[in-house]
């Protein structure tokens, strides 16, 4: 059934709406995956927070026009489905990768992130990137090394006097 023009100017608005917020974007080669695989991944990314959708090439090129992820343009090419990652930039990966162990036949093509085309092959790099939470407690904690230090040594001066105190005092209690 072909798209009417108004469906297609949808989709379009819908993908570019997605595009403009989003953080990554992965597009993958889903030829030979059975529905009911690609129903699983769709729960699966709506979980994650992560739209996936599968878009004509051309609807999905004028989606991304003028987006972060422009330089996917030139790859859009053959069956392809599109995952953008709303919350943290490794979301998208993250799916995928795990649905790619389970399932051979999904072969992703382009990965973007900040405005560059990254390596097919960086897929695992960007689902091991943390999420906002981890990167947060990453850098509270960087943060809380310092102090940490800084405590311990100030409490190392008054407890290095006690206890030098404390030998004085058995000293002349041995000498007595």
């Amino acid at each position: 059934m072909a798209l009417t023009l108004e469906a297609k100017k949808k989709i379009v608005s819908e993908v570019a709406a997605v595009a403009a917020d989003a953080h990554s974007a992965i597009a993958a080669d889903y030829s030979g995956i059975s529905v009911g695989d690609i129903t699983a991944l769709r729960a699966k990314c709506r979980s994650e927070n992560v739209y996936l959708r599968v878009v004509k090439n051309n609807l999905a090129k004028r989606a991304i026009t003028d987006t972060e992820f422009e330089c996917m343009s030139d790859g859009l090419t053959g069956p392809m489905i599109l995952a953008f990652s709303q919350e943290d930039p490794g979301a998208a990966a993250r799916v995928i990768e795990d649905f790619v162990k389970e399932n051979k036949k999904l072969n992703v093509k382009l990965i973007a992130l900040g405005g560059q085309l990254m390596d097919a092959s960086e897929l695992t790099t960007l689902a091991k990137m943390p999420t906002r939470d981890q990167a947060l407690a990453m850098l509270a904690g960087t943060l809380r090394a310092p102090l940490d230090k800084l405590a311990s040594t100030l409490n190392e001066v008054p407890g290095k006097l006690v206890r030098t105190v404390a030998a004085v005092r058995d000293q002349k209690e041995e000498t007595a």
